[in-house]
């Protein structure tokens, strides 16, 4: 990362209370410069509420303190929850499958933030996992431009280019990804170095407004429960019951309370509410070999593909710890992605992530349908 060239440059941290966008910042002043802290307050409050953002704010606090930068907190809890809660609970609602980090980094992080504050900055900085690569490119007239492309990070573990999967190539161009280079050992180890107030906290789990509430317990609110089936496939024998097919996502295998097992969703009736399970860890029913994409957004170049070609690639379905590789083709309908390699738990509603076929750059995505 060349830190030389941001010298001149106006930059921004968004900064969680974490060891990732903690390191970020510490290696920011390593380098001389001086970025302004902020922090975004999405999460959810009230007696029901397990939200860690007062522990939060006062880490993101003490960072700010030991460097010298000023840290203000930014609230997007209303559009938080008008452009991204709404979205998840509409799409669970729907037998899909929703990625509501997806979505609130497009339209919160690097959305709503960039409406209020992130337009006074050259530079918005954070903890992904994930490289920005700029290449100089020459049209057919000779005009050279530079283009920025979403590449992937060196700890494939901890690769979170699928998390930004929905960024524009303009929103791009703004991101700064100091993590990118850095195994994630390598981010630890620097921050207990700099002897960091985040140093020793653990990684977060689970979707970003929720806090420690229990996901099935949101649901419940919302959604309500209503009793339905839980039939084996493959002899449809009813084996027992379940309180709501928005409780259930395709691969599922544990909360089934199913013996015998190990029993995998494999399909799910929306209109009869009916979830259809198969057991074993070799059956076949839980796996595929292709999905469409609905609404293929590109990140910055359109793919090179009229109908009927297709092309190498590598791709994600989910946030994993590896690539698959595959082919994409362009039909009439979208595109389709075909894998010799058996691809487990497909859900419609999830992101397919993709990628050049060496791995180094992410194409784009699209929602998931089969």
């Amino acid at each position: 990362m060349n830190y030389e060239a941001l010298k001149d440059k106006n930059i921004a941290v968004l900064i969680s209370g974490g060891v990732d966008s903690g390191v970020v910042t510490h290696l920011l002043c390593q380098h001389g410069l001086k970025p302004d802290l902020y922090y975004i307050k999405i999460g959810m409050e009230g007696e029901d509420s397990s939200c860690t953002a007062e522990e939060d704010i006062e880490l993101c606090m003490a960072t700010a303190r030991k460097y010298g930068l000023k840290l203000e907190v930014i609230d997007l809890q209303k559009e938080y929850w008008e452009r991204v809660v709404g979205y998840a609970i509409e799409r669970v609602r729907l037998g899909l499958t929703p990625n509501p980090d997806v979505m609130c980094n497009k339209l919160i992080k690097f959305g709503a933030f960039e409406d209020k504050v992130g337009h006074r900055y050259d530079k918005i900085a954070t903890g992904h996992y994930a490289t920005i690569i700029e290449k100089e490119v020459e049209d057919a007239q000779g005009h050279k431009t530079v283009k920025t492309y979403l590449g992937t990070a060196k700890d494939p573990v901890k690769d979170q280019t699928d998390f930004l999967a929905q960024l524009t190539g303009l929103q791009i161009s703004k991101l700064l990804c100091p993590l990118g280079p850095l195994m994630k050992e390598e981010v630890r180890h620097i921050a207990t170095q700099a002897g960091l107030p985040s140093a020793k906290r653990k990684d977060s789990q689970g979707i970003c407004f929720l806090g420690k509430i229990n996901y099935n317990d949101f649901l419940r609110k919302y959604l309500g429960t209503q009793e339905g089936k839980i039939i084996d496939i493959e002899t449809n024998r009813i084996l027992g019951t379940h309180q709501g097919f928005w409780f259930h996502t395709i691969g599922q295998r544990k909360g089934l309370g199913l013996a015998g097992g190990p029993w995998f969703v494999v399909k799910k009736n929306v209109r009869k509410n009916i979830i259809f399970v198969a057991r074993g860890w070799d059956t076949q029913l839980q796996y595929g070999h292709k999905f469409r994409l609905a609404d293929f957004h590109y990140i910055t170049d359109p793919l090179p593909l009229t109908e009927g070609q297709e092309m190498d690639i590598t791709f994600k379905i989910r946030h994993v710890d590896h690539f698959m590789q595959g082919t994409i083709r362009r039909e009439a309908e979208g595109y389709v992605i075909n894998s010799p390699q058996p691809i487990q738990g497909i859900a419609p509603g999830q992101f397919g992530c993709i990628y050049d076929a060496d791995m180094t750059y992410m194409l784009g995505s699209g929602e998931i349908s089969l």
